[in-house]
């Protein structure tokens, strides 16, 4: 097996349009819902964890996986500072869960 040069393909391609990221990001959140589907998950816990991201998205601004620590630490450290520990756990489990998915 013999070793190649790998080129990195974004000098190759014009940067994503903002319907192109939309599209993508709808079709993270249907594969968000697929899996949890596929994992017995019930209708009520796959809506209650799509209302947690959705609620983090609006917060946002942006699509979830450009969230750095420091934003996600805001987030969760003083805009939720109030809310009940079981409103933070859902939204902190399911915006974790759909970053590590958007990663892979």
């Amino acid at each position: 097996m013999a070793l190649a040069v790998v080129r990195d393909l974004r000098e190759l391609r014009e940067p994503a349009s903002a319907e192109e990221l939309e599209r993508f990001e709808t079709d993270a959140l249907a594969g968000f819902v697929l899996a949890r589907a596929s994992a017995g998950l019930a209708d009520g816990t796959i809506r209650g964890d799509v209302g947690h991201l959705d609620q983090v998205r609006t917060w946002f601004g942006r699509p979830l996986w450009d969230m750095e620590p420091a934003e996600a630490d805001a987030y969760f450290g003083r805009v939720l500072r109030g809310s009940p520990s079981g409103t933070r756990l859902a939204r902190s489990q399911a915006a974790e869960w759909s970053s590590a998915r958007s990663t892979r």
